[in-house]
């Protein structure tokens, strides 16, 4: 057998292009591609809010590619500035200007503990998160209508939600003074393997509340607080974890209970069909992009697979554990091991890579869906090539698909950086589907 180092080598040149993103046709920000791809996404916030161009840029420039500690100390110092700054603008007279402040603190802050999970005993992965929350929401509490945050029942867990009441700027049809108390169509929106709702207000958020519908976001286990708050790794029943947000959205009087959607981003694309398998009470579900199994599109090479298939716990984690802590191998390849393992609330690789085979939106999965699905691509998302069309392809009548080009800058991954044409496609899919508006199927691009 070949020596530990040969293997986690092997495994190496295999893994790359699964746990991150390789080259792109988008301008990069550092010769290090995951750190170009996660600067990417940061940047990206600065669309609705979350960020500011030349805070990221500025960022940027001074990160040192491949170095965890130095991406940590320029995102502490820029979220610092920012949460000083915001506490020294008198709110009341300047809420505009104290809210902008403290949500780019908050980004900061989320920002700044992205690559420290290797080490899942750093005080520090705590210690930014509550930074992060509390200046979320001291700049949600500035809004016109300040959002609920509630923290529903579910089996054996709790989940944190954030209900954001259809603000009376927002109205469909342009007027103001809306009334929270119109039955308004709500879309429920979830995150993935590393994102946080906080972020999707800026992602998606805004854009569901400028068309005058209500917004809620959540986590489930596995996802930024629940990891932190209740120590519960992801779960493949996540029907558990919708549930009981449809049970508490039916009991508002502001919510139209036959226009109630779920979006799932990123690794949320697995699991939004996945919950709509067991929930259908939901009127349609937006899969952005689609995924049916994370844990194909990792190839670990011919003799970790071995490995893996012959249940050596003990020599798969030996390798893993090895890759990831090891600084002269590739972030993507690091950072993928380290999120997975802290993820899934395990130390062990092994169990990690088990549990993500779980949490699958294959066939048998699919076939238990009712309501209408809105499948989206971006032409440049290497995670998981063909598995939207094939989401699609298998949904059939259901399904409608989007593919978003490179060419408009809309190819990458979730379509970073080009939110307005996502929202455009998604929301404007979503209100002909709630109107029952036949729409054409799609396999050649669509819009964008």
């Amino acid at each position: 057998m070949r020596s530990i180092k040969s293997l986690y080598v092997l495994g190496a040149a295999h893994v790359i292009g699964a746990l991150g993103l390789s080259s792109t046709p988008i301008y990069t920000l550092s010769t290090d591609s995951h750190f170009a791809f996660v600067l990417e996404e940061y940047l990206a916030l600065s669309n609705a809010g979350g960020a500011s161009t030349g805070e990221v840029l500025r960022a940027a420039s001074q990160i040192v590619p491949g170095d965890f500690e130095s991406w940590y100390s320029e995102f502490k110092f820029l979220a610092d500035a920012l949460h000083t700054k915001a506490t020294s603008i008198d709110s009341k007279r300047f809420p505009v200007s104290a809210r902008e402040a403290y949500f780019r603190a908050s980004s900061y802050y989320r920002a700044a503990d992205f690559y420290l999970h290797g080490n899942q005993s750093d005080p520090r992965i705590n210690t930014l998160w509550n930074s992060a929350l509390a200046d979320f929401d001291a700049a949600t509490s500035l809004l016109p209508i300040p959002p609920i945050r509630k923290n529903l029942t579910a089996n054996g867990f709790t989940i944190p939600i954030i209900y954001f009441p259809a603000q009376p700027q927002a109205s469909a049809n342009g007027h103001h003074g809306r009334q929270p108390s119109v039955k308004t169509p709500t879309v429920i929106v979830g995150t993935g393997y590393d994102g946080n709702q906080e972020a999707l207000y800026h992602t998606v958020g805004r854009s569901i509340l400028e068309r005058g519908w209500n917004y809620v976001s959540y986590e489930g286990p596995g996802q930024p607080t629940v990891r932190r708050q209740q120590n519960a790794g992801f779960i493949d029943n996540w029907w558990d974890v919708v549930s009981p947000i449809v049970d508490y959205i039916e009991t508002r009087d502001d919510v139209d209970t036959k226009k109630i959607a779920l979006a799932g981003l990123s690794f949320g694309g697995i699991l939004a069909p996945r919950a709509a398998s067991r929930e259908h009470r939901l009127s349609a579900v937006l899969a952005i992009d689609g995924l049916m199994n994370l844990q194909k599109t990792i190839n670990l090479g011919d003799q970790l697979t071995a490995i893996f298939k012959s249940g050596n716990k003990t020599v798969f984690d030996k390798v893993m554990t090895s890759v990831m802590n090891n600084s002269s191998m590739p972030t993507n390849l690091r950072w993928g091991i380290a999120q997975g393992t802290w993820a899934f609330n395990t130390t062990s690789p092994f169990e990690w890579y088990t549990g993500l085979g779980k949490v699958t939106a294959e066939a048998d999965t699919l076939a238990n869906v009712t309501s209408p699905v809105l499948v989206a691509e971006g032409e440049h998302d290497t995670i998981a090539p063909g598995q939207a069309v094939s989401m699609y392809e298998t949904l059939g009548d259901l399904a409608t698909y989007n593919l978003f080009r490179t060419e408009l800058g809309a190819g990458e991954h979730c379509q970073l950086g080009a939110e307005a044409q996502l929202a455009q496609v998604s929301l404007d899919w979503l209100l002909d589907t709630w109107d029952k508006v036949q729409i054409p199927k799609n396999t050649t691009g669509g819009t964008y």
